[in-house]
């Protein structure tokens, strides 16, 4: 199996560093996967002789660095399922997730992934890593989810996050007709007491702030197809804060919609723009509607639901 490995070579403004601080701020490797490199089994070598992070750098230094071994949460059973690839380079995974199917296994109980089934295919094709979730969809959201194939470019995607490089587009039907062409909903979200899986909008100090933005695609005779953009990622974001504005998503039944033709929220992840952080490059990744939501819209369009 392949090993994540990284090599680099110094360049005249960055003659004279300490090893330590040329990987921290030039290639912005974390302070725990340096501590992870040097307890766990990886390796740093300079001109193909392993040194320490004290070693000074020179201008021409060949340096590479050879992360450990990841070892796969033991919860996440590797599954052989079909994975609809939409992006996929030495770094990342781009999936178009299907709805029924959680991210990640719930601790202790051995059920069918997306993470299992990535796990699957990194052993089939020798990536030796686990499973590095950049974003998140609930189990019945379907859409696209970028994975990182080391920690490396999770943490930097992590960093993304915070700077805002990483924006997502949304598409959900919802009950009743919205008025507002679009607008923005800014309201904190905390944990509804009582309730270990709800999430609900509160203005108690464990509240998190939560912005979310929308614009009506098209109306309909008791729906709305609309587009929402997140500034914020918090847990049910977009169903909470559908449903505090009084359009729950249909199929919601955790958050007040009916199923009115699906049997789970018509939430879908529809674009995925960001810009890589190891290639500068700009993807903008788009999916269309799955068909269980195309044919809800549709009966809405013929007022047929």
């Amino acid at each position: 199996m392949s090993s994540i490995t990284f090599t680099w070579t110094v360049q005249p403004s960055e003659d004279g560093q300490l090893l330590r601080n040329y990987l921290r701020e030039e290639k912005r490797i974390s302070r725990r996967a340096l501590a992870d490199i040097k307890y766990k089994g990886g390796k740093i070598t300079v001109n193909d002789q392993e040194v320490t992070v004290r070693y000074v750098v020179a201008t021409g230094d060949v340096v590479t660095i050879n992360f450990p071994e990841e070892k796969v949460s033991e919860w996440i059973k590797p599954t052989m399922l079909p994975l609809d690839i939409v992006f996929e380079d030495d770094h990342l995974l781009v999936l178009n997730k299907p709805p029924y199917l959680p991210t990640i296994p719930s601790k202790g109980i051995n059920e069918e992934s997306l993470a299992g089934a990535v796990i699957h295919y990194y052993q089939e094709n020798g990536i030796r890593s686990t499973f590095h979730a950049i974003n998140r969809l609930d189990k019945n959201t379907s859409g696209l989810l970028m994975i990182g194939k080391h920690r490396h470019i999770h943490d930097l995607f992590v960093k993304e996050h915070v700077k805002k490089n990483v924006r997502r587009t949304y598409l959900a039907l919802v009950h009743g007709e919205v008025m507002d062409s679009s607008g923005t909903i800014d309201a904190p979200i905390g944990r509804k007491e009582g309730s270990i899986i709800e999430r609900t909008v509160t203005d108690a100090v464990d509240g998190q702030s939560a912005v979310t933005h929308f614009e009506v695609v098209e109306r309909y005779r008791g729906a709305t197809l609309v587009q929402l953009k997140l500034e914020t990622g918090r847990t049910h974001q977009i169903r909470v804060h559908l449903s505090h504005k009084g359009h729950p998503i249909i199929g919601d039944t955790l958050y007040g919609g009916r199923e009115d033709g699906i049997d789970r929220q018509a939430l879908h992840s529809s674009v995925l723009e960001f810009t890589h952080p190891l290639t500068d490059e700009v993807h903008i990744l788009r999916r269309p509607l799955p068909k269980d939501m195309e044919r809800l819209v549709e009966k809405w369009r013929n007022n047929l639901a």
